[in-house]
C-alpha cells in the first residue's frame, strides 16, 4: 500500500510539472535564428522608454525565445524577472491579438500598460489599439491562449460571432478573390494571402496593398453582399448556396455574387425586384446561422 500511495503522488507530481511546462509554451514572434522581436532590448523599454537593439552577446534564452540585451545590467534585470520584461503576447502585435490573430511588431509602436510591454504592427493598428486600451487589452488577454495554441492562425471571435459568411475552412471568403478589383478593375482578381484583411467574420485577400488598404479605409463598401452567398439563391426564399467568384455584377455600388449562369440569367431577369427580395430574406439568415460554419442547402 505504501509503495503505491509513493507511486501515486509521483505521478500526480509529474502530471503537475507536465502541465505546468505546457502552460508556459507559446508562439513566439522569432527571426531564423529564434531570437524574439528581431533581437531588440525588452529591458530598455522600460529603462530607456525607448528601443535599443541589443547585442547578441548578451543573450538569454526564455520560454522557447532567445532575447538579446544591451548590457550585462539588462540581461541580469531580465533574468531576474522575465516575467516582468518580457514582451505580451509571445512579441506579436497586440491589437492583431485583440482582433484573434497575430501580426509582426513594428518597435517603434509601443507602449507599457499595467507594467507590460506591449507591441504593435504599424500605425493603423496602433491607433486601433489606443482607441480603447483597457477594453483591448482585456479582449488580447482572452484570445490569446487559442490564438497561440493555432500558432497564430486566425480564431473566430465572439464579436465575429454576430455574423454570417461563406468562408472556406481557413475562413477565407469568396475563394480568396480581392474583393476591391471588382470595383477598381471591373473583373476578378485573384488575391494574395499575404496581402489580407478581415472584417465581419471574414478574411479578404488582396492583389495588392494598395487595395489591401481601400478595404480597410471602407470595409462595407467593397465586402461582398450577402456574406458572399450567391445572389439569385437568397433572392430565391433565402438560399444559401456557392459562388463562382468570376460571376458577378455591381449593383447600387455592392458587389454581389452568383453560383452559376443560369443563377446570373435568372438574376438578370428583374435585378431590382431580385435584390429587394434578397436583401429582405439576408437579415433572416443571419439571425438563424450567425456564428456557425459555413454550409449550403
Amino acid at each position: 500500500m505504501k509503495t503505491k500511495s509513493i507511486l501515486a503522488v509521483l505521478m500526480l507530481f509529474t502530471g503537475l510539472v507536465s502541465f505546468a511546462q505546457t502552460a508556459e509554451k507559446q508562439f513566439n514572434n522569432l527571426n531564423d535564428k529564434g531570437v524574439i522581436i528581431d533581437g531588440y532590448d525588452t529591458v530598455a523599454f522600460f529603462t530607456d522608454s525607448k528601443p535599443v537593439k541589443g547585442d547578441e552577446k548578451f543573450n538569454y534564452s526564455y520560454n522557447g525565445a532567445k532575447y538579446f540585451f544591451a548590457s550585462q545590467e539588462h540581461l541580469d534585470l531580465f533574468k531576474s524577472n522575465p516575467t516582468k520584461y518580457a514582451p505580451q503576447f509571445g512579441g506579436w502585435c497586440a491589437y492583431a491579438v485583440s482582433l484573434g490573430r497575430v501580426a509582426p511588431v513594428n518597435v517603434e509602436f509601443w507602449s507599457i500598460v499595467d507594467d507590460r510591454l506591449l507591441l504593435q504592427h504599424n500605425k493603423r493598428a496602433n491607433d486601433g489599439w489606443n482607441k480603447d486600451v483597457k477594453g483591448n487589452l482585456t479582449l488580447a488577454d482572452q484570445y490569446w491562449p487559442a490564438v497561440s495554441s493555432k500558432n497564430g492562425e486566425q480564431i473566430v471571435t465572439d464579436e465575429e460571432k454576430a455574423f454570417y459568411n461563406n468562408n472556406d475552412k481557413k475562413g477565407v471568403s469568396i475563394g480568396g478573390y480581392d474583393p476591391v478589383a471588382y470595383f477598381t478593375m471591373n473583373k476578378p482578381i485573384k488575391g494574395n494571402k499575404d496581402f489580407f484583411a478581415r472584417f465581419e467574420g471574414a478574411t479578404y485577400w488582396f492583389s495588392s496593398q494598395t487595395n489591401t488598404d481601400m478595404f480597410k479605409n471602407n470595409p462595407k463598401m467593397f465586402a461582398p453582399k450577402y456574406g458572399g452567398f450567391c445572389g439569385y439563391a437568397m433572392s430565391d426564399g433565402g438560399r444559401r448556396r456557392p459562388v463562382n467568384p468570376k460571376l458577378f455584377s455591381i449593383v447600387d455600388g455592392q458587389l454581389i455574387l452568383q453560383h452559376s449562369k443560369g443563377a446570373v440569367d435568372l438574376w438578370n431577369k428583374d435585378i431590382a425586384g431580385q435584390k429587394i427580395k434578397a436583401d429582405g430574406f439576408w437579415p433572416n439568415v443571419v439571425t438563424k446561422f450567425h456564428g456557425q460554419k459555413t454550409e449550403f442547402d
